[in-house]
């Protein structure tokens, strides 16, 4: 496509357009594009004036770093873990969401911002990437300054990969159906030029055969196209959106035109977070991540418990299940319903039982959650092709934390409370039989 250089200055020119470049740029690598050309790195933007000498170059787009940096400029090739980990001062988490059908990235985009809200994740920035994609990012001031006993800010890209991979997981028999819902494989194979085996792995269709959220690719310093800067190749820009269903479903092209942008929302506020509001995301793709790592972190039982439909009772439960659904005297409600809904549907307990014990265990808590909370979660949970399992007993972020691990003599033999119950109800059985 043509650029209209003359447009793409005054453009560039404007104050409220400098604000935000200047704003999202603060601690950031910045890397300035003039059309195939780019520009030097590291490099940074401080003053509206570094923005009007870039202009004047031919400057096109700004491109900025995931990292935040104490010092930017000190970067440079060849810097090894160590060197990159001392200067990094945090990381926004950020999805980028690419396929050649706007239609489809808007639908993995809402299945994204479905997901993130299940999670409770408050502080969740949308914006259009400037063509045929979008942008969903989470502030760094979301997340709890440790994981796992480790630092945060020091667990990028490998922290961003597993949160990504999650997520993928998560909305991928949606996505699958959404899809299909609009293309037949044919039209599929016909729109994206790709053989029909490429589209299927082991018999199912494969979402992302055709539209990427980037995993693989981030690493550090890995950059994206800042808010409100020009996509070169559809002369469009990259405008924030408001992160709702609402707003991607009315979202037009030509609301990105150069002419037509209005500056109103922020990507990325780091001002106005509600801290700590990404906790239960990262700690439950990690507790994933772990979980697919670690062959032998599979219920031992798994081949009896596959085969057996009867429904676990209470009296086998582990103590920390036992103690949990007496309530909670301090914080932790949230990761109790995620708890609770993977270990009774592993449980084999009907779904209206599970909500029932889930409303009568909220009463309980020295503060209840918010009414149909537990019920949201437990219709997500619902729509799951794959039943997870809860967090593992030595995942420091859960049951030790939360004040409710009392082992007892069988706990020493197991790595997950399911294992626990699946063991206490099959002994109990046997026991039965041997009486007889």
């Amino acid at each position: 496509m043509q650029l209209d250089y003359k447009k793409i200055r005054e453009y560039y020119s404007r104050k409220d357009v400098k604000d935000e470049l200047l704003k999202i740029a603060q601690n950031r690598e910045v890397q300035a594009w003039f059309s195939d050309v780019r520009g030097k790195r590291p490099d940074t933007i401080n003053f509206p004036g570094d923005i009007d000498d870039l202009v004047k170059k031919g400057m096109t787009s700004f491109h900025i770093s995931e990292e935040r940096w104490h010092d930017p400029l000190q970067l440079k090739p060849g810097m090894n873990k160590r060197e990159l980990d001392e200067n990094r001062s945090g990381w926004d988490l950020l999805l980028d969401i690419d396929c050649k059908d706007v239609e489809i990235s808007r639908i993995t985009a809402e299945l994204l911002l479905e997901a993130l809200i299940f999670h409770d994740v408050k502080d969740i920035s949308l914006k259009f990437s400037g063509n045929h994609g979008f942008h969903i990012g989470i502030p760094y001031e979301s997340f709890p300054e440790q994981l796992n006993g480790k630092q945060t800010r020091l667990l990028f890209p490998e922290l961003v990969r597993i949160v990504a991979n999650y997520l993928k997981e998560m909305i991928k028999p949606f996505l699958t159906e959404r899809i299909l819902k609009i293309y037949s494989l044919d039209k599929l194979s016909l729109k994206f030029t790709k053989h029909m085996k490429d589209l299927v792995k082991e018999g199912k269709f494969d979402p992302y055969s055709i539209v990427d959220i980037d995993s693989v690719l981030i690493s550090s310093r890995h950059m994206f196209r800042a808010p409100y800067s020009i996509n070169e190749k559809s002369n469009l820009v990259s405008i924030p959106l408001n992160p709702t269903k609402e707003a991607l479903r009315t979202f037009k092209l030509e609301d990105a035109k150069i002419e037509n942008v209005k500056v109103k929302l922020i990507f990325l506020d780091m001002e106005n977070v509600t801290k700590e509001s990404a906790r239960n995301l990262l700690l439950q793709s990690y507790d994933w991540n772990m979980k697919n790592q670690k062959a032998d972190v599979k219920i031992l039982e798994k081949k009896t418990y596959e085969n057996s439909t009867d429904e676990i009772l209470e009296e086998d439960f582990p103590p920390c299940i036992k103690l949990l659904l007496k309530g909670l005297k301090e914080d932790g409600r949230k990761r109790a319903v995620f708890i609770l809904i993977n270990f009774l549907r592993h449980c084999n307990w009907p779904l209206d039982k599970i909500e029932k014990t889930l409303n009568e265990w909220n009463k309980k808590n020295y503060e209840p959650l918010r009414e149909g909370y537990a019920k949201s979660q437990l219709e997500w949970s619902k729509k799951q092709s794959n039943i997870i399992l809860p967090a593992n007993c030595d995942n420091p972020a859960y049951y030790k934390s939360m004040a409710i691990c009392v082992p007892d003599g069988l706990c020493k033999m197991i790595k997950n409370p399911v294992n626990y119950a699946i063991r206490k109800s099959r002994m109990r059985k046997d026991s039965k039989k041997n009486k007889k």
